[in-house]
């Protein structure tokens, strides 16, 4: 999941950032307005979390345009003005949510959890594909019940592929999903955790090939009969 955070508050920025990033999403972080659109038009996000007051282009002209395109991506607005007009401003704007800082961030994450569930793009039941099993609310795998040791990317890859099932990644549109626009990987890092994976999967006694890949164009998971 790739989350776009626009804040021009550095500390607060930081602090979504690191928060959210513990909690195994992608984020890329953008201190204006035109950052941010610049991005949206570069990146696929699966929510947004928006500051209402930001140079350049202020969080309310950002939402009305985002949705001028037809975009469905989740919005989370927040924002210092609390009146029932400034409510009333952000989701007619197009915002799907809006909190008022300063605000509990554990409350600030169940409100993500359920933009995400409710834009269809993410859900707290366990992911399958055959006897691999993947929980989003823990962050455990497991393969016939064998617990896997995964590190962050590699769960983050592992959830990728099986959230898409028999939809070939390449490498590109795998770095663009992982990967915030601070790092510089390159597509061998990509080959990397794959291999890692497959041979964590291979430990559980997963089939070799559980991971397919399809020759010139990318990655995806195996077909069960």
């Amino acid at each position: 999941m790739r989350i776009l955070v626009v804040e021009d508050d550095m500390q607060i920025a930081d602090m979504l950032s690191q928060a959210l990033t513990r909690r195994q999403y992608t984020v890329d972080v953008a201190q204006d307005g035109e950052m941010a659109w610049d991005w949206i038009e570069s990146f696929e996000y699966d929510l947004v979390l928006l500051d209402v007051t930001l140079p350049k282009m202020n969080g309310l002209v950002f939402c009305q345009k985002l949705r001028e395109r037809n975009s469905m991506v989740p919005v989370l607005m927040l924002t210092a003005r609390d009146t029932v007009d400034d409510r009333i401003l952000g989701l007619d704007s197009g915002a799907d949510a809006y909190m008022v800082k300063p605000f509990d961030l554990e409350a600030l994450m169940a409100q993500i959890r359920a933009l995400l569930r409710r834009g269809g793009n993410a859900t707290q039941a366990t992911l399958t594909w055959g006897k691999l099993a993947i929980n989003p609310s823990t962050y455990e795998v497991t393969y016939d019940g064998c617990l896997l040791t995964l590190t962050p990317k590699e769960y983050a890859l592992l959830e990728l592929l099986v959230s898409n099932g028999r939809r070939v990644l390449s490498r590109p549109s795998i770095i663009d999903r992982l990967w915030s626009i601070g790092e510089s990987p390159t597509e061998e890092a990509v080959k990397t955790h794959i291999r890692t994976l497959r041979q964590k999967l291979g430990n559980a006694h997963a089939d070799k090939d559980l991971i397919e890949t399809v020759y010139g164009l990318g990655y995806r998971m195996k077909q069960i009969n």
